[in-house]
């Protein structure tokens, strides 16, 4: 679902709106955080809750987890084994992302690649 032009149309429209709506969005919620003495947000528990944290202590921080044994064993080699031209796997399996349309488009050309009667000299 949610192919059609229609639907295409309408999130394009709705990403828009929420570009131009997200500098008013954030300038409220900074005023909403400011007021100390609003009655229906509770920013006591708010503060306890969210932090702000400086930009250079994330990259600290993200420079010593880089450093860590753990991060060599964490790679990931699920399309390793992938070919890039016809993006079959090793078990001659497509990627689950990939439309229905698009693999019998791809099996389709496949297939007449193959077969292709061979002309006489």
């Amino acid at each position: 679902m949610a192919k059609s032009l229609r639907s295409k149309w309408k999130r394009k429209i709705a990403s828009r709106e929420r570009k131009k709506n997200a500098p008013k969005e954030l300038a409220r919620l900074k005023h909403i955080l400011t007021q100390e003495g609003s009655s229906d947000v509770f920013m006591t528990d708010v503060k306890d809750i969210a932090t702000v944290v400086p930009p250079e202590k994330l990259n600290e921080k993200m420079e010593i987890e880089r450093d860590s044994p753990h991060d060599i064993v964490g790679k990931m080699d699920t399309d390793n084994n992938r070919n890039k031209k016809t993006l079959l796997d090793q078990h001659g399996q497509y990627p689950g992302w990939m439309n229905p349309r698009q693999r019998k488009k791809l099996r389709k050309q496949r297939k007449n690649k193959n077969n292709k009667p061979r002309t006489p000299k």
